[in-house]
């Protein structure tokens, strides 16, 4: 029988509360780094011996694939129970608290094979997207000189984006690495579109409060077919003020799903990087973006 002794000292003494699956949603983004990886297996090995009667040979099986599988760094290979009940404690908490990022990138993750593979599929049927998917940048602060950006002309895409950093004290840096996609293809796609997003804003000029976001979200469920998007498009407005929410069913909410289902380019087939230079107007009529109501 699996035991909490093959876990590490720090691992096993983590209070009784934190071995639920509440407890462990909610307690996971307090803890250090190395307690962090630790919880994490600790729960998901014991999710695997509840869901089933498992022989010495299988949890030994378990123990080595599931828990240390390095499909690629930071990654935690989990069965089809263990995202459920990560997708379900994950959206609980991320519309509870919108502001739990661990959370609602758990719930992209565990909830997005699917939609995924598809993403993937549309970016190998698109010339821009196959040579992203080829060459596989990233958007961190070694990969992309912010002062550059900033010293671009004012109407380029690359100066609005640096101004929506600076703006709102963001940096691609924080940007959560990928964890339960287990293939490494998607895992990429996955962290493509976490890269994206605040450009998505910059691109349609949405600021990141709660009617941007939802904005936001909309678009990407339009493009993605992301759970996680279309749950925060469906669910986001609920935290509308009166007022919020008269301006987005009159103004933000026609304007987006006009925009997501004409669009001539899919946004995950967009090889921003390319297009710093480019005006901001030139780059939305190039996707096929219409002006934002608030530009």
């Amino acid at each position: 029988m699996m035991t909490l002794t093959y876990f590490t000292t720090s691992a096993m003494a983590l209070p009784t509360k934190f071995l639920t699956c509440g407890g462990f949603l909610r307690n996971y983004s307090i803890l250090p780094a190395c307690q962090r990886l630790n919880m994490t297996k600790m729960f998901l090995s014991t999710s695997v011996h509840r869901s089933g009667d498992l022989h010495d040979a299988d949890e030994t099986e378990i123990r080595q694939e599931t828990i240390y599988d390095q499909f690629y760094p930071g990654h935690i290979r989990t069965t089809p129970f263990q995202k459920a009940l990560l997708t379900v404690g994950s959206a609980i908490t991320s519309l509870l608290d919108p502001k739990r990022d661990d959370m609602i990138a758990t719930l992209g993750e565990a909830s997005g094979q699917w939609s995924l593979s598809m993403m993937k599929a549309n970016m190998e049927n698109d010339s821009e997207g196959r040579e992203i998917l080829k060459e596989r940048p990233v958007i961190n602060t070694k990969t992309t000189d912010i002062d550059y950006l900033r010293s671009l002309a004012n109407d380029t895409f690359g100066y609005a984006y640096s101004q929506f950093l600076d703006k709102n004290g963001f940096s691609p840096d924080a940007r959560r690495p990928v964890t339960f996609v287990d293939d490494v293809d998607l895992a990429y796609v996955m962290l493509r579109y976490r890269q994206i997003h605040d450009l998505v804003h910059t691109l349609i000029a949405m600021p990141p409060n709660m009617q941007g976001e939802v904005a936001v979200k909309w678009l990407e469920a339009l493009h993605t077919g992301l759970p996680l998007c279309v749950l925060g498009a469906m669910f986001g407005p609920a935290r509308f003020t009166a007022r919020q929410h008269a301006d987005y069913i009159n103004t933000y909410l026609p304007w987006v799903i006009q925009n997501g289902l004409k669009t001539k380019r899919n946004l995950m087939c967009v090889y921003y990087e390319h297009h710093w230079e480019w005006s901001l107007q030139d780059l939305r009529e190039h996707i096929g973006i219409s002006t934002p109501p608030n530009s």
